[in-house]
């Protein structure tokens, strides 16, 4: 399972406004969809943060749900100018957001494995401070494809 395949240029946003919590998950649904469902995911996600933050620690969250309104398993990114609160569970603010949205029905388990990889990734991109540094889209994109090959190359 690779990352950076499922990642594309126009969901990647690196210069997301600080703002709430709830305006930068809807700014990243909306990248995904423009419609009624799009409604529905942010209410979904919502609902989802209401049990327990998906802010990870160290700058990172993974906002993620299941829901009828997708039929394959969608990922935005965006990074806000200025970390925010995110009720992490660091307590810290976050900067990097990784927005997951799967159908119910997930052959193969795509969903888990994806928020498996992303923690992994994360990881190290805090390890290495690498959070602000890509400044394109295809940078990050790039980013992630070299963290993977890393990654496989330490197994």
């Amino acid at each position: 399972m690779n990352l950076a395949s499922l990642l594309s240029k126009e969901r990647i946003n690196l210069f997301l406004k600080p703002g709430k919590k709830n305006k930068i998950i809807e700014d990243l649904v909306y990248s995904l969809k423009k419609d009624a469902d799009a409604e529905l995911i942010v209410s979904t996600l919502q609902k989802r943060e209401e049990l327990g933050s998906t802010g990870i620690g160290k700058g990172i969250a993974i906002p993620h749900c299941r829901s009828l309104a997708v039929d394959k398993l969608e990922i935005a990114v965006g990074r806000t100018t200025k970390p925010i609160s995110f009720n992490a569970i660091d307590k810290k603010p976050v900067s990097l957001i990784f927005l997951i949205i799967a159908p119910p029905q997930d052959p193969g388990n795509q969903y888990l494995l994806t928020l498996g990889k992303i923690v992994q990734i994360a990881k190290e991109i805090t390890k290495k401070k690498l959070i602000q540094k890509p400044q394109t889209p295809e940078e990050f994109i790039a980013l992630i494809n070299q963290i993977e090959k890393d990654l496989k190359k330490r197994k």
